[in-house]
């Protein structure tokens, strides 16, 4: 605490120099020697009556001996209330806060903070005491001046500055010796949470930043940070609290709205969403922002026109907001016109030149493309496509070769004797159906389909599968285990049941009705389809695989918001399409059966006798509702979301031979994955 040091003597008569030095020498035996302190103090007192050092000491000493009361009662005797020096209300305040006397400590603070503003720590003490006194809004208050406050410490500063030039050690240095001296400091304590999630340590950031805003519950930054952190790691229910508690702040503005909506939206609680974005354009009707992620929530929902609108809304508030020309081109039913590709153009030569705008030129690139497309002007189109792409790729970071490893690795463990040696084990539950495979290979169109059965209930894209897999992994990554292999091995019938339940457990939040199955449609899980078998070995494993040249190019001219990063390049697009199907060979070899295949093209042509087998490999009865997918009005977030909201059609399946003088990266790097369609080609089967 950094008290001015105004002198007490000046409110009495100044001690002979006999007393100056006792009560010189009593002070400095506070700390480690209060007994002798006390009797110092007391002796002066004999000597002096009233005299306010000796009262501040023996205050001081009685706290330090546990005797808070009492302290209390020595320091009511110094003079001046709330305009006492701060040095003796600060000490009145700790002594009153541990004597329970909360109405004398919040006197004393309140008398403190007025007096000295910039202190962090005499506010952060004041809203612990106006929280234990009931007055809730008061003391998130006080927080929030402690944070003010704290903003102008230069040794915060200094962190924070070495941060963000990435001088990481040097910030830790300094954060962790001011946390020797303050422990319990909750803006240094949020400082060194970002610090470990600027090192990748997830782990330390979450429980440094929990900690920051359980020692300031009010601290609104740090809460905002955990939601985000909360929301990386998929801790989606856990996030949704604080985000609660972060917009009762008495000073939550939009921000604090926008933060909860988007939990809601992860949590596919859409309609919630919607209401806070229809509230927040109440207010701030001019925002294209929220336009743009109103459009988003009804896209999701299925009201196609609104969405539109709200589209069209954000773009006429601001021509150059790429997103909101891209979601009006992705809803794939819209077809832009003349206007819109000459609006577009004039938005990129808006753009042009400014480095910070990448993610607005390369939505406006892919929009165009599509409104090329959708035009008939297929050169026009793929050079826009193409040139999204190639902005898109610098953007992101993807190591084919490191997919491919990771691929063959997978395969050379999860061989049929391996399997049979595991044995028995993991969590029976038969409640998940996984949908993997590639984006825009057909995989919405078998979610609708099931999720249109009355035992089945639909979800969305889960990342929970791929959590835990990366952190199986990280087991590797940290020397732990030799090899992906030997860590593999490792997992016991325990711990394989424990890591199901864990997944069962993670993915009930998404799940809203009572229906005994669920579909994950993660397409990557792929990757992980031997690890599903360990640890759920009941759930069922829907492949849904479309013709590589349509599947690939249909991926490539779509903007994915987040995951797909092999997506951007034709010859990275189609080595991943053939590492797939090398690794889904595989466990077709190893545990024949386990896994049903949906082929995109029979499911479009002979519906009815396709979702027949796949329901009978679910073990389901036929409903003829399955047929009737398209009139399911369940939320849908994928890019597919319009076209499940119609009838089978068959127009997308050939569509990329008008692009096929282009494509030759792509068809190169599938080779004979693309002309043995549907069958494996000898070369990649086990």
């Amino acid at each position: 605490m950094d008290i001015a040091n105004r002198t007490l003597s000046a409110r009495a008569p100044a001690p002979d120099a006999t007393l100056r030095a006792a009560l010189d020498t009593a002070t400095a035996q506070v700390e480690t020697m209060p007994e002798a302190a006390l009797a110092a103090a007391d002796a002066a007192l004999g000597a002096a009556p009233g005299l306010p050092p000796a009262l501040f000491v023996a205050a001081q000493a009685l706290r330090r001996l546990g005797r808070p009361a009492e302290a209390c009662a020595r320091l009511a005797g110094i003079a001046g209330g709330a305009r006492r020096p701060p040095m003796v209300l600060w000490e009145l305040a700790q002594a009153a806060s541990e004597a329970a006397q909360h109405e004398t400590a919040i006197a004393a603070l309140e008398g403190l903070t007025r007096q000295q503003p910039g202190v962090a720590s005499g506010w952060f003490l004041l809203a612990a005491e106006l929280r234990k006194a009931g007055r809730a809004q008061d003391a998130w208050r006080a927080d929030l001046s402690a944070v003010h406050a704290a903003s102008r410490d230069p040794e915060l500063l200094a962190a924070a500055a070495d941060m963000n030039a990435g001088k990481l050690d040097e910030a830790a240095a300094g954060l962790a010796a001011r946390a020797e001296r303050q422990p319990d400091d909750p803006v240094g304590t949020r400082l060194l949470g970002e610090l470990a999630w600027r090192r990748g340590d997830m782990t330390e950031a979450l429980q440094l930043v929990g900690r920051a805003v359980t020692l300031a519950p009010g601290f609104d930054l740090a809460r905002d940070f955990l939601v985000r952190l909360l929301m990386q790691v998929n801790r989606l229910p856990d996030a949704l609290i604080h985000a609660e508690l972060l917009a009762q702040s008495p000073v939550a503005g939009s921000g604090a709205d926008l933060v909860l909506a988007s939990v809601l939206v992860r949590l596919g609680d859409q309609q919630r969403a919607r209401s806070i974005y229809v509230r927040l354009l109440e207010a701030q009707p001019d925002q294209p922002l929220l336009w743009q992620n109103l459009g988003h929530v009804l896209k999701t929902l299925g009201e196609q026109g609104e969405a539109i609108a709200a589209y069209r809304a954000a773009v006429m508030r601001q021509s150059t907001l790429g997103e909101a020309w891209w979601s009006l081109a992705n809803l794939k039913t819209v077809k832009l016109g003349a206007d819109d590709i000459a609006c577009m153009e004039e938005a990129l030569s808006t753009l042009a030149g400014e480095e910070d705008r990448e993610e607005d030129v390369f939505h406006l690139h892919f929009s165009l493309g599509k409104a090329y497309e959708d035009a008939g002007d297929a050169a026009k189109s793929f050079g826009h496509y193409d040139k999204g792409n190639r902005l898109r790729r610098t953007l992101v970071r993807y190591d084919a070769d490191e997919l491919s490893a990771e691929a063959g690795v997978a395969a050379a463990t999860f061989t049929s004797a391996f399997i049979a040696q595991m044995g028995e084990g993991g969590c029976p539950a038969e409640d998940p159906i996984f949908i993997v495979g590639l984006p825009r290979s057909g995989s919405t169109l078998v979610e609708q389909i099931l999720s249109s059965h009355s035992m089945i209930e639909g979800t969305m894209e889960l990342s929970e599968m791929m959590v835990m897999a990366s952190r199986l992994q990280s087991r590797v990554d940290e020397g732990e285990f030799a090899d992906f292999a030997a860590m593999v091995r490792s997992l016991g019938p325990a711990e394989r049941r424990r890591l199901g339940e864990e997944y069962i457990e993670r993915t009930r939040v998404h799940r809203k009705t009572d229906r005994p199955h669920f579909t994950d449609k993660m397409p990557n899980n792929w990757q992980h389809t031997g690890l599903i078998r360990l640890i759920l070995p009941n759930a069922k494993i829907v492949d849904a695989r479309r013709h590589p040249m349509s599947c690939c190019f249909s991926g490539w001219k779509q903007h994915f918001a987040r995951g797909q990063t092999f997506t951007y390049d034709l010859t990275e697009t189609g080595r991943y399409y053939r590492d797939y199907v090398r690794l889904m060979a595989h466990y077709d070899a190893a545990a024949p059966g386990a896994v049903h295949r949906v082929i995109y093209e029979r499911m479009v042509a002979e519906t009815e006798s396709e979702v027949r087998s796949l329901l009978a490999y679910l073990g389901l009865p036929f409903e003829e509702g399955c047929l009737e997918f398209h009139r399911n009005t369940r939320a849908v977030r994928t890019a597919s979301s319009e076209q499940v909201r119609q009838p089978i059609y068959t127009d997308a399946v050939e569509h990329w031979k008008a692009f096929a003088p282009w494509l030759g990266p792509l068809e190169e790097a599938l080779g004979d994955v693309a002309t043995s369609y549907p069958e494996v080609p000898a070369a990649l089967l086990p």
